[in-house]
């Protein structure tokens, strides 16, 4: 039920982003949702990507702080009201520390770090929600 998100810590400054989209680019890993959120000096980039190990190997190389983080990705559809019909149960119970979302096609996909993580599994389970998983994201 969880995948791998990728987080990066980097320097508010020009060419920094550039750079590290060029260390995924070199290392042919696909970028497929993103967050990026800023301080004054630096800003925390989230990312779902094609090959999550990959991506922290390259990164650690060339000197950026990375982790792995443990998210769930909720699939609806791709219509008003969606998200509410889908997580009210959920978001009732647990809270949840932050959430991004991309679409493909039809399709809502929202990444979400609960406060909770496996009580949200359980409870996204039990009101048969439906999830990406690791090898939904690698047939991208």
């Amino acid at each position: 039920m969880f995948i791998k998100q990728v987080s990066v810590f980097i320097e508010n400054r020009a060419g920094r982003l550039a750079d590290l989209l060029e260390v995924l680019a070199r290392n042919n890993v696909n970028l497929i949702a993103l967050s990026l959120a800023d301080t004054a000096e630096y800003g925390m980039m989230r990312m779902v990507v094609s090959d999550a190990e990959a991506a922290i190997k390259a990164l650690k190389e060339e000197g950026m702080s990375a982790m792995l983080t443990d998210v769930i990705c909720v699939r609806i559809d791709h219509a008003a009201g969606s998200l509410h019909k889908a997580m009210k149960d959920i978001i009732t119970e647990v809270g949840i520390e932050y959430m991004y979302a991309f679409s493909i096609g039809k399709e809502a996909l929202n990444v979400i770090k609960f406060s909770e993580p496996e009580k949200a599994a359980e409870l996204i389970k039990k009101h048969n929600i439906g999830i990406w998983n690791a090898g939904d994201i690698e047939n991208i």
